[in-house]
């Protein structure tokens, strides 16, 4: 019998599509066997004995009610939801495709069903197939018409959202919109004061990398993104994992690994050396620094394998390996340049923790008060760690606590949870940090699909912190993120600020399907099910209502094009009974003259105020999806941009701001295209950098201190059972 796991997770917003392959980074960290060098042609997939069985057994836990929180029927009308989210994730602009090609696949839209419940997953993986020929295709044409010259003096635009445009009805139409795509990128690189020949050198580049990743592409690609189309028009966030995806995903989870500590990406056909993790094993060797080159790899003494033009999951699969073994890594460094001389960097691996994606502090000086901010980019935590009851388990909350310890030590008067992009986590987390701010009590209700509702309650005694504590939230903090930020909004613990989040009320299940073979090495992959819907402790739901903050920041993206509400197949909103629980504070007879001062402030705030002008030309964008590909009106946008630019340096300059945040105008490029560690030394400053977001959110949390400290009334209305205006949770 299928049953899941008891871990529950409220997991992350759903990653996209695109595959390992197409990824620009991935963590190092077992040796796996050494993949074909990438073909010329390409080749036509088949479905193994494996992928058909997996594909069983997900229809097997999607169609039962007793596993699933909203199954559905696998029958012809899902087949064509399946037909049309398939084709989404593969060609979602409409820029490989034909007419003609989906007229030849549209016999299979009602057939996928029979496909996955045991009959050939075949017309599954020709259609991946013609994909990836359209793909080829529309290189050698861009690469063809790269010979040429163009002409910008016309009032061509490049339409670049496409999601609502038609099929091309040929090869001729392809070509013209292809056109177009070629001169955009031609004239911004134009427009960046490149010479012809040096543009289409990098062009030429791009696009054959661009054939080089679709021609790395295998059948477990193909598989995983079929399979995830079916789970996907069950609900959004249903998701099917293969082998290595699940291996990678349960590393970020616990943040960590067995590997040498080294984050690399494709440059070229080069793996690059993007980051060392401080401390791991590559870093402590001092031979390996960022931007060197990985030609080649080799396990202890064993022969070294040439990874030239692999792709990158591959390479990290060869570099990853248990704690002990040895790895041999043939490099060019970075300062030899491409052709200079190698270097043999031998490296024994060990266990690495990520903490890039760790909770971290910083430190604001807002109105004379200290405030201190916790920076979580996610809910973590080491489920293995935890079932062996290993008592120092890495987890998003014992992090957090460490540093609200240090926070207290320092003498800070509030804190800033920073929840801002965390898509969430596990929900177990979600609980356990509510209870750092929050003595006993329910943080969260969870309804499953047989309607029975249990309350997860944080049942450790105590707080961490019992003073002033704010949460910034924005349209990205979704699941065990809103779980959180809805419990401090419900307990009156502190006041949300930002945007309205994501809406991402549903709980996932992990199933390991390779439990139900009892085999020992991964071949099924797992699968991501949504089991229950969440409910806040005053009995209303996150779900498609998302968390709205006490004190809203203007609007970066609408709820039509980003948040629940945006999938057509997202659950409706709903309520049950509150829970019972103790309320701290009742913030509302302060927002008002909060919202005052909060305006007054950012009308004064250059930063602020350019950030707004920024969101509202994005939208503005956005909204329009076009861009101009003649050059004179080009060259004008991008002079008012430059001047933009420069003055708001200088007003930086003039005023004293940080400006250690890479201004630079656009330089045509593509990520991977320029050089790795001015990218990640741009990175590292935006990691730091206290945004104008971010350093409101502090100003308003210290004007709560100073509403409360100086009225007394309004103190006894916000915190009726407060002994003091410092001590939110006494």
């Amino acid at each position: 019998m299928l049953k899941p796991l008891p871990l529950v997770l409220a997991l992350a917003l759903p990653l996209a599509l695109a595959g390992a392959a197409l990824s620009p980074q991935v963590a190092t960290g077992s040796a796996a066997a050494a993949p074909a060098s990438a073909a010329t042609a390409t080749p036509a997939f088949r479905p193994t004995v494996d992928q058909q069985g997996a594909a069983r057994m997900v229809y097997g836990v999607l169609s039962d009610s007793r596993y699933a929180y909203a199954p559905k029927p696998l029958d012809d009308a899902l087949s064509s939801a399946i037909f049309g989210r398939y084709l989404e994730s593969l060609d979602g602009q409409k820029l490989f495709f034909m007419q003609s090609d989906i007229d030849a696949f549209q016999k299979n839209e009602r057939r996928f069903d029979d496909a996955i419940k045991g009959q050939s997953l075949q017309p599954a993986f020709d259609l991946y197939t013609r994909y990836m020929l359209r793909v080829s295709e529309r290189v050698a044409f861009a690469r063809e018409r790269l010979k040429g010259d163009f002409d910008f003096s016309g009032d061509e635009v490049w339409r670049y959202e496409r999601e609502d445009a038609a099929w091309a009805k040929d090869s001729a139409e392809l070509d013209v919109l292809w056109e177009k795509y070629v001169k955009n990128d031609w004239l911004r690189l134009k427009l960046a004061g490149r010479a012809p020949e040096e543009i289409r050198r990098t062009l030429d580049r791009r696009y054959a990398q661009m054939a080089t990743r679709v021609n790395q592409l295998k059948p477990e690609d193909a598989f995983e993104t079929f399979m995830n189309a079916y789970t996907e028009s069950i609900d959004p966030h249903t998701g099917y994992m293969s082998p290595r995806s699940a291996e990678n995903f349960n590393m970020s989870m616990r943040l960590s690994l067995e590997g040498i500590g080294a984050v690399l990406q494709s440059q070229d056909d080069y793996v690059v050396v993007r980051t060392l993790v401080p401390g791991g094993p590559a870093a402590k060797t001092g031979q390996l620094s960022v931007g060197d080159r990985i030609v080649a790899v080799a396990q202890g003494n064993g022969p070294m394998v040439d990874v030239m033009g692999w792709r990158i999951d591959d390479v990290v699969q060869l570099v990853r390996g248990a704690k002990g073994t040895t790895v041999r890594l043939d490099t060019i460094p970075a300062a030899n340049g491409i052709d200079g001389e190698h270097r043999i960097v031998e490296i024994v691996r060990d266990r690495v923790k990520l903490e890039e994606q760790a909770a971290r502090r910083q430190l604001i000086e807002a109105d004379g008060k200290r405030i201190g901010v916790i920076r979580l980019p996610t809910f973590y935590a080491d489920f293995e760690a935890k079932r062996r009851g290993d008592a120092d388990a890495r987890s998003a909350t014992n992090d957090v606590a460490k540093l609200l310890a240090e926070l207290k030590a320092e003498k800070v008067d509030g804190v800033v949870v920073d929840l801002r992009g965390n898509g969430g986590g596990s929900l177990t987390e979600a609980v356990e940090l509510t209870g750092l701010f929050v003595d006993t009590g329910p943080v969260v209700q969870v309804r499953e699909a047989g309607g029975r509702v249990s309350i997860e309650s944080d049942d450790v005694a105590g707080v961490a912190w019992d003073g002033p504590l704010a949460v910034l939230v924005d349209r990205s903090s979704a699941s065990a993120s809103e779980i959180f930020a809805a419990a401090i909004q419900d307990y009156g613990r502190g006041l949300i600020i930002g945007e309205t989040t994501f809406g991402k009320g549903t709980v996932q299940n992990l199933i390991d399907l390779d439990r139900f073979q009892n085999t020992r090495e991964p071949r099924f992959g797992q699968l991501k099910l949504t089991v229950a819907q969440f409910f806040r402790i005053d009995g209303g739901t996150t779900q498609f209502n998302g968390v709205v903050p006490d004190l809203a920041f203007p609007v970066t993206l609408d709820a039509s094009e980003f948040g629940e509400s945006s999938y057509d197949n997202a659950l409706p909103a709903s309520r049950i009974q509150p829970a019972m629980h103790r309320t701290y504070g009742n913030f509302a007879p302060m927002l008002l003259p909060l919202a005052q001062r909060h305006e007054a402030r950012i009308a004064k705030d250059v930063e602020f105020g350019w950030w707004r002008e920024d969101v509202a030309e994005f939208r503005k964008e956005r909204e329009e999806g076009t861009i101009s590909l003649n050059e004179a009106t080009r060259r004008t946008e991008r002079e008012e941009a430059e001047a933009k630019r420069v003055a708001r340096t200088a007003e930086r300059k003039r005023l004293g701001l940080d400006d250690s945040l890479p201004n630079r105008a656009d330089d045509g490029l593509q990520a991977d295209e320029r050089d790795v560690a001015e990218q990640v030394a741009d990175e590292k400053a935006a990691e730091n950098h206290i945004d104008p977001l971010l350093r409101e959110s502090a100003h308003v949390l210290a004007d709560a201190l100073g509403l409360l400290a100086g009225n007394q009334r309004l103190a006894t209305q916000v915190l009726p059972e407060s002994r003091q205006a410092t001590l939110w949770a006494d």
